[in-house]
């Protein structure tokens, strides 16, 4: 296998800013290196719902065999409460290109611990919530230790509750999950997958939803909504003028023999806001020039 092909900028990123988290079928290794090359910011090798249970062992034969021999990337694993959660954290263990798991079907705290535990020592875990009980528990999971970020399971989660795709349905899960993230001080959750025949625009509304609801990732079943899903999580063009006047003019103003003047109490505020922006810009190659 070749061992130099994960994207170069996707490979610099820090998984805690991930956008696009593209789910790749673990029983399908000719996927692999496409989805490596891609543009997205994180690659999930997924053991759970995409393989069936006859296909299991080939699957996880394939990932092992993968991340020992140069390639980079999270997996999927099984929930705690199948057969199949022991034997993939078992193999992993010794998985070199192991960036971290996502363990489906999260309900309770202890869960991420002992997964953890089971793992190399300093491997990160995602919760990943799809049912009321998660959701309900998402605060603690969260403060968990060895929980790295949450993720929103909204197909398991819909079947579970009987809610509909309506944002509106879902506003109260997707809320709890970012509160929960922020008080366990975690990087924003990640959402839900767009279908995999959702056109580019239907793709950039479901990302406009989840960047309102606070929500700082997304997870992608193609390579095609990879770009679409950065670019719908990434500041906008916007957003980018603004923080750059602004910051201009700040520095501007350190510089005049006259010092800086506040006009009033929300400046400090937008100046935090506007070097925020202009930090991830940064991170994520947004500037033109």
């Amino acid at each position: 296998m070749n061992t130099s092909i994960r994207n170069e900028r996707a490979a610099k990123l820090p998984a805690n800013l991930s956008r696009s988290w593209l789910l790749v079928n673990a029983s399908k290794p000719e996927l692999f290196e496409d989805a490596l090359r891609s543009e997205a910011d994180s690659v999930i090798f997924d053991l759970e719902s995409a393989v069936p249970d006859a296909d299991k062992e080939q699957a996880r034969y394939n990932v092992i065999r993968a991340l020992s021999s140069g390639m980079s990337a999270w997996v999927r694993i099984n929930a705690m409460d199948t057969p199949y959660w022991q034997e993939d954290v078992s193999a992993l263990v010794t998985a070199h290109g192991l960036r971290g798991v996502m363990l489906a079907q999260t309900e309770k705290p202890e869960q991420v611990t002992l997964t953890a535990m089971r793992l190399r020592a300093g491997i990160p875990v995602i919760a990943l919530i799809e049912s009321a009980i998660g959701v309900e528990n998402a605060t603690a999971i969260a403060s968990a230790p060895g929980t790295f970020r949450l993720a929103f399971g909204v197909n398991d989660f819909r079947k579970d509750t009987g809610v509909t795709e309506d944002p509106i349905a879902l506003a109260y899960a997707r809320g709890k999950l970012v509160v929960a993230s922020r008080v366990g001080k975690l990087p924003g959750p990640i959402d839900g997958p767009p279908a995999a025949t959702d056109s580019p625009e239907t793709v950039f509304e479901a990302c406009a939803v989840t960047q309102r609801m606070g929500m700082t990732g997304k997870m992608c079943l193609t390579v095609a909504q990879v770009e679409d899903v950065n670019m719908g999580l990434s500041p906008s063009e916007e957003e980018l003028v603004w923080a750059r006047e602004l910051i201009t003019a700040h520095e501007q103003a350190l510089h005049h023999k006259n010092g800086l003047k506040i006009a009033d109490g929300s400046y400090l505020p937008r100046l935090a806001r506007a070097q925020k922006i202009a930090n991830l810009a940064d991170t994520y190659g947004l500037w033109r020039n």
